[in-house]
């Protein structure tokens, strides 16, 4: 696939995009930025949040993810249903009944201002190293395709993508992303499913023969009950699931801004229902290309790993011209779906949570203050993708990202458990020390279960991971737990007599 015929691609999908953007954005308000004036049809923001939640890391790093840990993923999946059931049944009518802009003003009435201050910068952290996370994916994945034949520099790479998302969010925020995630959702299915199609044709595999052909391979190898010190441990990553699945959805702003967009609470569950049911079959459809994926891989010596399987044998395997399109366009899609909810949610909770505009300032003051605030916040993701290039060096980016929800999202667990099930109020000033005592904690304990020190024959020290998998306890995504579990604690030391 040439430079050029990306280069429209990219042009064509962003001129729909801009169109949809043009047609949501006339007469557009705060209320339109921030809450689409609560008139989103149910089944849009369910489709749409599928691409969302789905985005660049799933399209990329999950398939990349089977050679090496088979379905174990599904483990993670399975535990999001326990978790989606306890946002759609305890976490939306909290939100729905105080009518929330920004789901962290909970923490303003429970505990007070500092708690509420603290659970916001914790969101905000998390989204931008989230959203730098997807969004570095993809622009390596175009810059390895496009811009490095173009001699492009990765920065510029950056520069483009972030500004063509400010371009069609600036005037009406979460207005226009609960369209476009519709159609950016389509894109990226269609793009998996014609990929499955080329590649099942690939490996000779009759469509009736497809699924039982999945089932049957070692690769689809689901759950894993054998070990429990494992990171892949069946229940580890079942509860990790749920909790990931509150935090990440239930606890972010970025997700339930969407919801909130429903006209009332029973639209919202409805929502959450249907979006449960198609997130769970697709995520087995993207493990299953994963397998397809990894089997064409070693059948045709094509030597392709984790991240840059997709990518390489979309682009550069013989399977024709029709899947290298449809992989830029799922690619571009889930590039998009991810960062323009991010950038309209962290700029919600800045001017929310942080500046209050709402409280502070004048009708005609917020809407200039909150258009400055979306240009910082798209500075912001620039300098941090632009930094990642020289973090991250070969593991899976998904990996990474749920290890990092871990540390960042586990306080923001920790506060809304202690105020949802006890009754005690705090010393609200001492919150935000216990949340980042907790970080520290868990820090401490995942650096604990990674590396261990040994006494070898000649009395020298060694640091083994070998020893380290086999005599010791892993941790993986409970860290998450873990560290809510440590916030709530923390929260009883300070409770009010």
């Amino acid at each position: 696939m040439q430079p050029l015929h990306i280069l429209l691609l990219i042009g064509a999908y962003f001129g729909v995009l801009l169109l949809i953007s043009y047609f949501t954005g006339k007469n557009s308000g705060n209320d339109a930025f921030f809450k689409a004036n609560k008139q989103s049809p149910w089944y849009i923001v369910a489709f749409g949040m599928i691409g969302a939640s789905l985005s660049g890391v799933t399209f990329i790093s999950v398939p990349g993810w089977v050679e090496a840990s088979q379905f174990s993923y599904m483990q993670v999946v399975l535990g999001y249903i326990l978790g989606y059931l306890v946002i759609g049944t305890i976490l939306l009518p909290l939100y729905y009944r105080l009518n929330l802009t920004s789901i962290y003003t909970y923490l303003l009435e429970r505990f007070g201002n500092y708690s509420y201050k603290t659970g916001a910068s914790f969101f905000l952290l998390s989204r931008v190293i989230g959203a730098s996370f997807r969004l570095f994916l993809v622009a390596n994945v175009l810059q390895a395709i496009l811009f490095d034949a173009l001699g492009v520099p990765f920065w510029i790479t950056v520069v483009i993508t972030i500004l063509l998302i400010w371009l069609y969010t600036f005037k009406s925020g979460i207005k226009t992303i609960v369209w476009t995630d519709t159609l950016q959702t389509l894109f990226m299915l269609i793009s998996v499913g014609v990929a499955i199609y080329y590649i099942s044709g690939g490996l000779q595999i009759k469509e009736s023969n497809l699924l039982a052909h999945l089932l049957n391979s070692e690769l689809s190898k689901t759950f894993f009950f054998d070990d429990f010190k494992s990171a892949n441990y069946f229940w580890k990553q079942f509860l990790s699931g749920a909790f990931i699945a509150i935090v990440m959805t239930g606890l972010d702003q970025d997700m339930m801004q969407k919801n909130l967009t429903c006209r009332n609470l029973k639209d919202a569950q409805k929502n959450m229902f249907w979006f449960t049911i198609v997130l769970t079959i697709v995520n087995f459809i993207f493990l299953g290309l994963g397998l397809l994926l990894t089997q064409y891989a070693s059948q045709n010596g094509i030597d392709a790993h984790k991240d840059q399987l997709f990518s390489v044998i979309a682009t550069q395997s013989d399977l024709g011209f029709g899947i290298a399109v449809f992989f830029i366009l799922g690619l571009i899609a889930a590039a998009y779906s991810s960062a323009d909810s991010a950038l309209t949610s962290l700029t919600t909770s800045f001017s929310i949570d942080i500046l209050d505009i709402e409280k502070k300032y004048s009708p005609l003051d917020q809407v200039k203050t909150r258009k400055k605030i979306h240009i910082l916040f798209s500075c912001i993701l620039i300098l941090v993708i632009i930094a990642f290039k020289y973090i991250i060096k070969d593991e899976s980016v998904i990996a990474k990202l749920f290890k990092f929800a871990g540390f960042t999202y586990g306080p923001l667990l920790g506060l809304y458990a202690f105020g949802l099930f006890t009754k005690f109020k705090i010393k609200d000033k001492l919150a935000p020390i216990i949340c980042l005592i907790s970080v520290i904690i868990s820090i401490v304990i995942n650096l604990s279960s990674q590396l261990y020190i040994y006494i070898t024959t000649d009395n020298t020290w060694r640091i083994s991971e070998n020893i380290a998998k086999e005599l010791y306890y892993q941790v993986g995504f409970e860290i998450l737990i873990i560290n809510g579990f440590i916030t709530f604690l923390g929260l009883i030391l300070i409770r009010r007599k």
